[in-house]
């Protein structure tokens, strides 16, 4: 094919065997980006066939990195971040710190990479990816819990993390390829790039803020959409190559800050589903290319080099998190959780190895032992989050340590002694204070009530409210008989997960033979489930909201004229 092709013949190859590679990871039951990162591999230069024009390819991932962090910073909610800040914080900087010594360890002990090589090395390693995250927990239904939240709240720490090595990452490039300096120069140059990053913040929030929104909104008056889809794509990369061109801060920064100041605005869901296509379209080609940077020789080369990598992802980070989470106080289930979830490494990773790369700071080995610890790290964590529960029963049942760790003392798992009796006489028991929980603790007003949730941060403030919590998991005998359910006249479930209320009710008849139970069902198999399992009460979601919208619009119209 004659160079004038090289781009549409690279296109074509690359979303060609994206989807099919997808679609047979999809069947495998493994995340779809294993595929584009094999498919990347196989139109790579180091494997036979057709190979793909490697420097395109690497430019239209530029173009995929900086679509990437505008939707990072479309759906960056910092009241998610500050509802679990008390562990996300602390133990993401700790964890991705003990990550990042033993990438360290690895690179520059064992196989004499200079220290700036094994730095970039260990931060590729300590952050895990954000979308392979998110779509575990939505397909387990985890995405709105406690320990889904938390999770969630570590890779958004993280994901801050990252955006701001990003930002130093070209300082420690320009001193290496000076050959080192003083401390003095550095602190200085680090502090000059600081300065520029914080001017950008300040424009941005300043001007961005008014300008952005101001301009999506003379773009929708015209009632065009793909005017508004090119609105936003431009605001994006725009934005990403202005901050690059005027500050000397990274594309990734700039496009992070346009998501972020879009995501105040009244057009923040339009711009983020408009946008959705083409940044799917152009992620792919990102993981694409970066499949394309990885040499198979390496695993027969280097194959323990490959075993320490994947090593760091798969057990250094998983025990460094569980523990620190057990370290917070949280429960098992929790620190397992976040452990797996962190048991994997994605976008970020790629492209602060890319920038490394492009900055002459890691050996041209560093990809190919990137991209094989996130291509088997990827696979894996699907049946990794699948032993998560079975794991937590196992190691309940047989250790007695772990039984101790469970059940430790916690003063949020008792009632504090001055809770008023009138409390704890004939009260509701609400087992979830999400969004269903908090609107019927509103709805209740002043009756008596006992709230039992497994989120600390949210025991904590219904705790300073004055309103009665315990922190604990509703299945536990020591969690019920700290909220009297022996005393209490109602059971409410108010979570998304309904599947241990028959256990759950089971337990609490054995404490409360009389007490009355409801929970709300969202299909017909799931209301005669449960009222077979003896629920007292259950209400069908799509009922509620009928009978509702009944009552709405049966009322009379005020002002309208009889008799017409």
């Amino acid at each position: 094919m004659h160079d004038g092709m090289t781009l549409i013949s690279t296109l074509a190859a690359a979303f060609g065997l994206a989807l099919v590679l997808g679609l047979l990871a999809q069947w495998a039951r493994l995340p779809a980006l294993v595929g584009y990162l094999l498919a990347g591999v196989l139109i790579g230069p180091h494997t036979p066939g057709f190979v793909g024009d490697v420097h395109l390819a690497q430019q239209l991932s530029e173009v995929g990195v900086m679509l990437l962090m505008f939707g990072v910073g479309l759906h960056f909610s910092i009241r998610d971040l500050m509802s679990v800040k008390s562990i996300a914080l602390p133990g993401a900087l700790v964890q991705m710190a003990a990550a990042t010594a033993m990438g360290v360890g690895l690179a520059h002990g064992l196989w004499g990479w200079d220290l700036a090589a094994s730095l970039v090395f260990g931060l590729a390693l300590s952050v895990a990816s954000t979308v392979v995250l998110l779509r575990a927990l939505e397909s387990r239904e985890l995405l709105h819990t406690g320990n889904g939240r938390i999770a969630v709240g570590w890779l958004i720490v993280e994901d801050l993390a990252m955006v701001m090595a990003l930002v130093l990452m070209p300082v420690l490039g320009g001193r290496q390829g000076e050959g080192g300096a003083s401390g003095g120069g550095l602190v200085v140059t680090v502090l000059m790039t600081l300065l520029a990053v914080a001017a950008f913040v300040a424009v941005m929030l300043v001007v961005g803020r008014r300008l952005l929104p101001w301009m999506l909104w003379q773009v929708n008056r015209t009632g065009s959409r793909e005017l508004f889809t090119l609105a936003t794509i431009a605001a994006a990369v725009g934005l990403a190559v202005g901050a690059a061109a005027l500050f000397g801060v990274s594309v990734a920064l700039g496009a992070f800050f346009a998501g972020l100041v879009l995501r105040e605005s009244a057009f923040s869901e339009r711009a983020a589903h408009e946008s959705l296509p083409l940044r799917d379209a152009f992620a792919v080609l990102f993981f694409v290319a970066v499949g394309m940077l990885f040499d198979p020789r390496i695993l027969v080369e280097q194959p323990m080099a490959v075993l320490g990598t994947v090593a760091v992802i798969l057990v250094g980070k998983t025990i460094a998190a569980g523990a620190l989470v057990l370290l917070l106080k949280y429960p098992l289930s929790t620190a397992l959780t976040v452990a797996v979830s962190l048991a994997q490494i994605g976008e970020f990773s790629f492209i602060l190895l890319g920038l490394g790369q492009s900055l002459n700071l890691v050996p041209p080995e560093a990809a190919s032992l990137v991209v094989a610890g996130a291509i088997v790290s990827i696979a894996l964590n699907p049946l990794l989050f699948s032993c998560v529960e079975p794991l937590r029963r196992w190691v309940l049942a047989r250790s007695r340590w772990a039984r101790r760790l469970e059940a430790r003392d916690d003063p949020l798992a008792e009632l504090p002694a001055d809770t008023p009796h009138t409390s704890l006489a004939g009260q509701i028991v609400l087992v979830g204070h999400g969004t269903l929980g908090t609107a019927l603790h509103e709805q209740l007003g002043n009756r008596p009530l006992v709230v039992i949730d497994r989120d600390r941060d949210v025991v904590e403030k219904l705790r300073a409210a004055g309103q009665a919590a315990v922190l604990g998991d509703a299945g536990e005998a020591m969690t019920l008989v700290q909220a009297h359910i022996a005393h209490a006249s109602w059971l409410v479930v108010a979570v998304p997960d309904i599947l241990g209320v028959p256990a759950l009710l089971a337990l609490a008849r054995q404490l409360n033979p009389e007490v009355r139970c409801a929970v709300l069902a969202h299909t017909e198999e799931e209301t005669q489930w449960l009222r077979d399992a003896g629920v007292t009460h259950v209400l069908r979601a799509q009922q509620v909201l009928a009978q509702a919208l009944a009552r709405v619009v049966s009322e009379p119209v005020p002002g309208a004229a009889s008799g017409h």
